[in-house]
């Protein structure tokens, strides 16, 4: 019954006006965000990130998680009417809700992803109950060597786990911790690549990171791809699923909650590698795996299922250990510093009006969420029409007002120029901004837990075997690594067998 009283009393900090206020907000942006291309969870929390400086904690982080899980339906909205996916966990969706799109049957795969994306979310909160408490205990134990090892491995993952290359991830990682260096020594004092400028002394605020990648980046990026596909006219069709689609989706939806919550913990994982994995789970259970590719309703109930609740889940390592699994959750990581307050293990106990506001919140959202999507399709497909060449000045337009009110600082709005035409070019040229974001989070995490470690250690590398669980840890980055070079020995042996039949036949 101790367990259940901080439970019980964050229905309390849920239920307070305000709070159901934000938590409202949060999914109805979140799935206007997913509808519109070009700007996804991360950028619009980064964009923000400003306006909850004015807002009381607990109802600030409340709705920018609305935003993120509701990101995930809006997202499939145009996946499976327009064949464009608003999200990247989406992609996959793409390929058989399009298809049944085009056989009339658009509205069953949006109601089918609606009761997927409830159903997921909320069988993924009610593990998330039981399992953050009992990870935040464990992390009570974690000291500087620990720390050390899990951001290690947390960087390691985000190269190898990534949906694009290894060797590119590995290189945004790698320019990510380049970046967290910038500024002064964090023990000395001495400045790092601030090449003789005084703005840069103070290092690149995380908000400014955020805002360049992911916003004016992620934008531009979007807006050239979609200025020649304007958006044509779409038949929906009945929204509500039929008796035999639900039989049809029931096993998916079951191993999509399944492989979306275990995925959504693991750092690098999240919504994006959920829903693929939960792809071709569905296809090698499937009775006619030919179907996919052809309007299989099962293609488009596993993954949508899978990336909301690796969107649920992945607030367990951000909340529980202080680690953000994936791009969005680091700059949730940003928003709850700004906010002065601390992720980890400590959060529990030091702030359970929050820990427990957020998670129960997300009860709320859901069925919010499932109240509202069905209803509100024919209304996103009306802004589906909205040029994106009026869309896109006008949010840039608030991210450089949003970033001026961070430091008041003109300076820091050329950095997100900067770093903008930074995000656009590696879009460009096949890197994935979402590493870069998260080694810059990681990395200060690293060098602090690092540089401890060794003043505990007389400065012996050795003394990371001396701990368990650090030692556990590294034997856990050995594996990983042995495990990628063992992969990419393999695939250019891959890369000679032709493509899967379903695959090649949707793309055609």
């Amino acid at each position: 019954m101790g367990f259940l009283s901080p439970v019980i009393a964050g229905f309390g900090v849920v239920f307070q006006p305000q709070n159901l206020l934000y938590c409202l907000l949060g999914v109805t942006l979140g799935m206007l965000v997913g509808v519109l291309p070009g700007l996804g969870p991360a950028a619009t929390i980064a964009i923000l990130l400003p306006v909850t400086y004015n807002i009381e904690p607990t109802s600030a982080i409340i709705m920018l998680a609305g935003i993120f899980y509701g990101a995930q339906y809006g997202g499939t909205i145009t996946s499976v009417l327009l064949r464009l996916p608003g999200e990247a966990s989406s992609v996959v969706t793409a390929i058989d809700g399009y298809e049944m799109t085009k056989q009339g049957r658009g509205g069953a795969a949006l109601g089918i992803s609606a009761i997927g994306s409830f159903i997921g979310g909320t069988v993924a909160i009610v593990v998330v109950t039981f399992v953050a408490p009992l990870v935040a205990g464990f992390a009570l134990d974690f000291g500087p060597a620990e720390y050390t090892m899990l951001a290690l491995l947390g960087i390691l993952m985000v190269t190898t786990l990534g949906t694009g290359s290894a060797g590119k991830s590995l290189l945004m990682a790698t320019v990510g911790l380049l970046l967290a260096t910038i500024g002064q020594d964090p023990l000395i004092g001495t400045p790092r690549l601030a090449f003789g400028s005084d703005q840069l002394l103070d290092g690149i605020d995380f908000v400014i990171i955020a805002m360049g990648v992911f916003g004016v980046g992620e934008i531009l990026y979007n807006l050239e791809s979609l200025r020649d596909k304007p958006p044509g006219p779409v038949t929906v069709g009945s929204v509500y699923p039929s008796r035999q689609d639900l039989r049809d989706s029931r096993g998916a939806i079951g191993r999509g909650s399944v492989v979306g919550f275990l995925l959504g913990i693991l750092p690098g994982g999240g919504a994006t590698m959920s829903s693929m994995v939960a792809y071709a789970v569905e296809r090698k259970a499937a009775k006619k795996p030919e179907t996919f590719g052809k309007g299989a309703i099962q293609a488009v109930a596993g993954p949508e299922t899978a990336n909301n609740a690796a969107a649920t889940s992945s607030f367990i390592p951000l909340l529980s250990l202080g680690i953000p699994a994936n791009a969005t959750m680091a700059v949730m990581f940003g928003a709850l510093l700004l906010q002065g307050i601390s992720p980890g293990p400590m959060l529990v106990k030091e702030n359970p009006e929050l820990f427990w506001g957020v998670v129960n919140s997300m009860y709320i959202g859901n069925l919010l969420l499932l109240a509202m999507s069905l209803p509100l399709i024919g209304i996103f497909v009306r802004i589906l029409r909205i040029r994106p060449a009026i869309l896109a000045p006008v949010t840039v337009l608030i991210t450089m007002i949003g970033v001026y009110t961070v430091r008041m600082n003109v300076f820091d709005m050329f950095l997100v120029v900067g770093l903008g035409l930074l995000g656009y070019l590696m879009k460009k040229v096949g890197f994935e901004p979402g590493p870069l974001v998260l080694a810059f989070v990681l990395g200060e995490i690293l060098e602090a837990a690092f540089r401890r470690s060794m003043r505990t250690f007389d400065g012996q590398l050795t003394g990371f075997l001396t701990q368990p669980i650090a030692a556990a840890l590294l034997g856990a980055i050995v594996l990983l690594v042995g495990w990628s070079l063992v992969r990419a020995a393999r695939a250019p042996n891959l890369a000679r067998k032709p493509e899967a039949e379903p695959l090649e036949s949707s793309r055609s």
